[in-house]
């Protein structure tokens, strides 16, 4: 199985951005932990990381013919980019919404998710591991 792994605005600066919150590993840390669970699982991960709405829904119409499935980490893009929603639901492969923290428990304004509907699942609040449940997700669900 290939998935391709989104990651949204300021995910690049996990482990210096509010470590309280997120942590103190980096994002190389992120990348290194996805990539050592591809042979486990038997699956190959694309991962990109982006600042920019744009750049991310590209990623989307591009991976449709490309991949098996999305991790889609949108960060504050969830809460109000419907152009990402759009996106999503204009592609024929499945798209799992993760977040390393539990937006549910967060700011009020982090509790909504325009893009959760587009969705297949939404898994959250497991740190890194939030990632790997999603591509166990997408294995369950055979895509």
């Amino acid at each position: 199985m290939n998935i391709l792994v989104l990651n949204g605005p300021n995910l690049n600066m996990i482990g210096i951005r509010e470590p309280e919150v997120y942590g103190t590993k980096t994002y190389e840390d992120l990348e290194n932990y996805l990539f050592s669970l591809q042979s486990q699982y038997n699956v190959t991960l694309d991962i990109k990381q982006s600042n920019l709405e744009g750049i991310l829904i590209d990623l989307l119409h591009y991976g449709n013919d490309r991949f098996d499935g999305v991790i889609l980490n949108a960060g504050a893009f969830t809460h109000y980019s419907y152009a990402l929603y759009d996106a999503i639901k204009s592609i024929q492969i499945p798209v799992v919404e993760v977040h390393l923290s539990n937006t549910d428990k967060r700011e009020e304004f982090r509790k909504v998710s325009v893009i959760r509907e587009a969705c297949i699942t939404c898994i959250m609040g497991l740190g890194f591991k939030s990632y790997e449940e999603g591509i166990k997700y997408l294995l369950k669900e055979g895509v």
